[in-house]
């Protein structure tokens, strides 16, 4: 059994995103720790890159910032090794294929699995073209996550089939961002995914709410926030673990019994 799939066994999950060094990498080891400690099910780390081309401003800021500031794929995997001295949740990367490709997707994968990330997100890879990335992920142990969108459409079986870890379930048409509501209507995209596969689908994009966080829930396995974590560290900066911690309680407990 994949370790991702522990993040589903007891309810609904929460997976918060959370850009590396954004403002320093001791922020984000706090910052992940106080959302484990307040219900997060699974974290996503973005790893930074130069042109995030799946991002909206808020976490393009959040890159440019981290890369400002000079992190560095090798940074980061120190990071998250004295993260996994105490951290057990499953943990998996967001990024993009030119960061895999430009440190050596080998060496890349490779050490993910020794350093204990369970999964990689890549979202500027097609499916048509996971092939590039796939036998590394599984001579390692490292789950490629698959997305699917609302314009997958007749592709969604097919890409399901395949799926492992879990399925990034894309809400909205566009890049990530928050928004005030969110009218797509998931349940026949999930209803399709439930036919073919029994990895766990959570919802992402758009959510920042916990009205919204329980809806994308109630039909799916899990609720995905990323750009309103990265707007309170841009607001607090290096206290904003503090009020992450206080966010990731109310996501999670909106979603708790359902």
């Amino acid at each position: 059994m994949s370790n991702i799939a522990k993040a589903f066994q007891n309810g609904k999950a929460f997976i918060p995103f959370i850009t590396c060094g954004d403002p320093d990498l001791v922020t984000t080891a706090a910052a992940v720790r106080e959302a484990v400690r307040n219900g997060a099910d699974l974290i996503e780390l973005g790893i930074p890159f130069s042109d995030p081309t799946a991002e909206g401003p808020v976490i393009q800021g959040a890159n440019l910032r981290a890369l400002s500031g000079g992190i560095n794929t090798d940074m980061i995997f120190s990071f998250v090794r004295g993260l996994r001295s105490d951290v057990t949740v499953p943990m998996v990367f967001m990024t993009y294929a030119n960061v895999v490709f430009s440190y050596g997707a080998e060496k890349f994968i490779s050490t993910c699995a020794e350093i204990g990330i369970d999964g990689l997100i890549l979202p500027d890879i097609p499916y048509e073209e996971k092939e590039e990335f796939l036998p590394l992920c599984h001579q390692y142990g490292v789950d490629l996550i698959s997305l699917i969108a609302p314009t997958s459409q007749n592709r969604v079986g097919m890409i399901a089939r395949e799926a492992e870890g879990f399925i990034y379930l894309v809400s909205s048409l566009g890049v990530t961002g928050e928004r005030s509501s969110i009218n797509t209507d998931l349940s026949d995209i999930v209803r399709t995914i439930r036919e073919n596969t029994s990895v766990p689908v959570a919802v992402g994009f758009g959510i920042s709410t916990p009205e919204q966080a329980r809806a994308m829930a109630s039909v799916s396995d899990g609720a995905i926030v990323g750009s309103a974590i990265v707007r309170l560290l841009e607001k607090h900066g290096k206290d904003a673990p503090e009020h992450i911690g206080e966010y990731v309680k109310s996501m999670k407990d909106a979603i708790r019994d359902l």
